[in-house]
């Protein structure tokens, strides 16, 4: 069972990287991608949780915008850690997070919702990435909405009146840096259209002259027809296809393991990095 996208309580899921690295042992996953947003602050106690049979495919995912605003998201893979421009590029991306995070929060206060930067610092575990997931959270908590999956077909979809962007680097940009840090390049549910705009077929050919070397396509977000195009797109463009669940942990109704990369697949993409770097027992 190889599960290439997940999240820990240093971004916006739930679980710290202990749990899940322990939660996909029990469940049988033999290889784990621990992705969280912008930071590779869980990579260290995640290897030190690794036993028996799992490995652990360390890496981030990486928010991007294209020229034309279109929110991508950049799954970096077994890339060098210490890599000094990639840390710096995730560092920027992070710090781009909090006055955009303020001006959500205004523009629902001027809207009537009862919110507050200091009821979004309240959801936010302490050392996390600050992300729109905190602030679904905050307004659960403060019963404006029931659940983080109706903020993000709502209030927080990339297409409402309180969405903000950020700062950050255009998917091809993301693409060349995770290249120059010896990691593979995948881009993650692109043709997820409950999240807002999303790319279109005619974008993959530049992503794929970057880097890219792979495609996320079996997803929970994508419907039978987006796979069945990714995977002929993946196909004509020599890309990867993976599958993953994008777990968060509670809140979210993805469940670990619930969609998964093949084999072979998993084996092209890692064979697309410099050097090996999966962490093993």
């Amino acid at each position: 069972m190889i599960d290439l996208h997940t999240h820990t309580n240093k971004s916006d899921g739930t679980d710290t990287p202990r749990e899940l690295v322990n939660k996909a042992i029990s469940l049988g996953v033999t290889v784990l991608g621990i992705t969280d947003h912008d930071t590779t602050a869980g990579w260290e106690e995640a290897k030190q949780s690794v036993r028996g049979q799992i490995q652990l495919a360390l890496g981030s995912e990486i928010s991007c915008l294209t020229d034309d605003g279109i929110s991508v998201h950049m799954l970096g893979l077994l890339f060098d850690g210490n890599h000094h421009d990639m840390q710096t590029m995730l560092e920027e991306t992070r710090d781009g997070r909090l006055p955009r995070m303020r001006k959500m929060v205004e523009k629902m206060r001027a809207a009537g919702i009862d919110i507050s930067m200091d009821d979004v610092e309240a959801a936010r575990p302490a050392g996390a990435t600050l992300g729109r997931p905190h602030l679904a959270d905050a307004l659960v908590n403060k019963g404006v909405i029931k659940s983080r999956d109706e903020a993000f077909q709502g209030m927080l979809n990339n297409d409402s009146v309180f969405y903000v962007s950020h700062a950050a680097p255009t998917p091809v940009e993301a693409v060349r840096m995770i290249r120059s840090a010896g990691g593979v390049a995948v881009i993650a549910h692109p043709f997820a259209s409950l999240r807002g705009q999303i790319l279109d077929a005619s974008n993959f050919q530049e992503l794929a002259d970057a880097g890219l070397n792979g495609i996320e396509v079996d997803h929970r977000d994508h419907n039978l027809a987006e796979r069945q195009m990714l995977r002929v797109i993946a196909k004509e463009l020599d890309l990867a296809v993976t599958g993953a669940s994008d777990y968060h942990g509670n809140g979210k109704l993805n469940s670990l393991g619930e969609y998964q990369s093949a084999p072979d697949q998993w084996e092209k993409l890692e064979s697309r990095a410099d050097q090996r770097r999966v962490i093993t027992a």
